[in-house]
């Protein structure tokens, strides 16, 4: 790297951090705010709630760069046009290549980073943040019993608990049990535990009651106990392997789901795109990068014109990422158009770095809009 490279790539890098690590926490808070009521209704400990937000950080970052290198690239070039430092540098004899080289290198080195997340990170920490999501669900359904509400355990099991302690009891317990219709019954109890077993959950109770309405006779009857368990049937939903969406999955399984046997034939297309998806985003956000990079050095070093051309850039990356949205959905529809992806995710790569290659002719125009700037 010569002097300009170093100093422009420099500015690049720190732009690019600033800026990546800005909008990451934006939506790592907005997204997280969801598992917030975990923690203040339900028990969950910090602890857990950090590394389950963690856990869509690669999600995020897949997102966020794309954008975070498009703007970075605007804003730096648009700073060294008005600041006339790619005047100067032109004047002494630096090419088009050699203009936009930091931002190309900047741009290389998102998009190898970018692989590495689609390939290896993305797949895994999904796949380990559903499965943090299912045990919390189905395996701590303990903690997820809300102190002062009514929560509904399953379609016709309601517990109400009044107070959870420190070490885990419970004070207060109420529970009905509709799942026989005919015969539906509550109890009633002053504390107790919640465990957790192979066959799913349930209550242990110390000094209550069992309280029973026949709905033929009408008659109320009435049962004490010191101890008395309560079975809690296991959800349906609850299996020992949980059917694992495309983004748990790697590339290798994304397209070879003939391997699978428990993929529904209508959700081919979507996973197929999936893994496609994973190979072109890297090389999209390079497009947009060049396409930002043409536009900025290829027009008239003029502050009057520097609006314009950043607003151009703008339009053209936003139609990009539109067109690419759209012809991913057509595509998990229609699989004879993800050759259309690739050509889409290409084009304004070719496109953009020919432009780019076209120095401005009109040298004398240039010259009097420094002078008149």
């Amino acid at each position: 790297m010569n002097g300009f490279t170093k100093y422009v790539f420099r500015q690049l890098l720190v732009g690019m951090i600033l800026v990546t690590a800005g909008l990451t926490c934006v939506i790592w808070l907005t997204q997280s705010l969801r598992f917030v009521e975990m923690i203040v209704n339900r028990g969950l400990t910090s602890g857990v709630f950090v590394y389950l937000t963690m856990l869509l950080l690669p999600n995020f970052l897949t997102i966020v760069m794309p954008i975070a290198l498009f703007i970075v690239t605007i804003f730096i070039y648009s700073k060294l046009i008005t600041d006339r430092e790619l005047v100067i540098m032109r004047a002494a004899g630096l090419s088009q290549n050699a203009l936009a080289k930091p931002g190309l290198i900047l741009a290389l080195i998102v998009v190898a980073f970018g692989y590495l997340i689609n390939i290896y990170l993305l797949p895994h920490s999904q796949r380990m943040f559903k499965d943090l999501q299912w045990d919390i669900r189905y395996s701590y359904t303990h903690v997820l019993l809300q102190e002062g509400a009514f929560n509904q355990a399953s379609k016709d099991i309601t517990v109400y608990i009044r107070e959870r302690s420190s070490d885990g009891q419970l004070h207060g317990i109420l529970v009905h049990d509709g799942r026989n219709q005919k015969k539906p019954y509550t109890l009633l109890a002053e504390r107790g535990a919640m465990l957790e077993g192979k066959g799913g959950s349930r209550v242990v109770m110390y000094n209550g009651n069992r309280q029973e309405v026949d709905p033929e006779t009408h008659q109320f009857s009435i049962l004490y106990f010191d101890r008395y368990i309560f079975e809690m049937e296991q959800s349906p939903e609850r299996i020992d392997s949980r059917f694992r969406e495309a983004r748990e999955r790697t590339v290798y399984e994304l397209f070879n789901l003939d391997k699978d046997p428990n993929i529904d034939p209508k959700d081919v297309g979507k996973f197929t795109v999936e893994g496609h998806k994973r190979l072109i985003s890297p090389i999209a956000a390079l497009g947009y990068a060049v396409v930002a990079l043409s536009i900025l050095i290829s027009g008239s070093f003029s502050r009057r014109t520097q609006s314009r051309h950043i607003v151009l850039a703008a339009v053209i990356s936003a139609g990009l990422l539109a067109a690419m949205m759209t012809l991913e959905n057509a595509a998990a529809k229609n699989l004879s158009l993800v050759p259309a992806l690739y050509i889409l995710g290409f084009l304004p790569i070719l496109g953009g770095y020919l432009y780019m290659l076209h120095t401005p002719g009109m040298r004398g125009e240039q010259r009097t809009n420094a002078q008149g700037d």
